[in-house]
């Protein structure tokens, strides 16, 4: 018994000097997070993300008088990686890549002539790559600003009431955005992001042997409300 009591008297000991190793660490660290916010939003990350997604055509979109301008509403979602850096106790500069896809769809059934710039469509993937500049009010919430390019895919139906054609447009433009991240634990997040993309020149894919169009200009805005869940490594 003296023996067991020996022992276990000096794992105690052992456990309460690692103890009072650590804690001081903890501590520094904390204080740490706590002088310079922005060390706690660095590093690699990745998300997945869902939202509200509506397309119209743009405010240089020549239209006939007599129509109105056409809209596509659904639903987006996808995933993204990025990478983050402090530099400054409370700002971030980082790096993102996305890629999604979107249920918005507009469909001729009642035979209405459409006036949409992209004609009879379904939103198709969507390709985002682009930089973010951050800045932690404390060490679990960020607000931020991002920008870069965005590549979307629509798929375009044609019919003369006889034959159908389909086509691939793709598309070219900008993005620009902000929202706010919190942190929720040591490595999960949350985020709630707003969006908008201008697509301004565009491209007919066609199946087959059939060439591709050459590029040409239009106008397309884009709006996006976005929430999303990631862990940051």
């Amino acid at each position: 018994m003296h023996k067991v009591a020996l022992k276990l008297a000096s794992v105690a000991l052992f456990g309460g000097a690692l103890i009072g190793v650590a804690a001081p660490a903890m501590a520094q660290e904390a204080n740490a997070n706590a002088d310079a916010p922005a060390r706690a939003f660095q590093g690699p990350t990745v998300s997945a993300s869902v939202g509200w997604d509506h397309l119209r055509s743009g405010s240089t979109n020549d239209l006939d008088g007599s129509r109105t301008k056409q809209s596509l509403d659904g639903v987006t979602y996808g995933g993204a990686i990025g990478y983050d850096h402090a530099i400054t106790s409370h700002v971030t500069l980082g790096a993102e890549a996305e890629l999604t896809g979107s249920s918005a769809k507009w469909d001729n059934n009642n035979g209405v002539p459409n006036t949409f710039s992209l004609g009879r469509v379904k939103a198709g993937r969507d390709i985002y790559v682009g930089a973010r500049a951050g800045y932690a009010v404390s060490p679990t919430t960020l607000v931020y600003v991002k920008g870069g390019y965005t590549n979307a895919r629509f798929g375009l139906l044609a019919s003369d009431g006889t034959t159908s054609n389909y086509a691939r447009l793709d598309t070219d433009g900008y993005r620009i955005g902000a929202g706010v991240e919190k942190k929720f634990g040591s490595n999960t997040f949350g985020r709630v992001e707003y969006r908008y993309s201008n697509y301004s020149k565009g491209e007919f894919d066609y199946n087959g042997n059939t060439a591709d169009s050459q590029r040409f200009n239009i106008d397309t805005d884009r709006h996006q409300v976005m929430a999303s869940v990631g862990y940051r490594f």
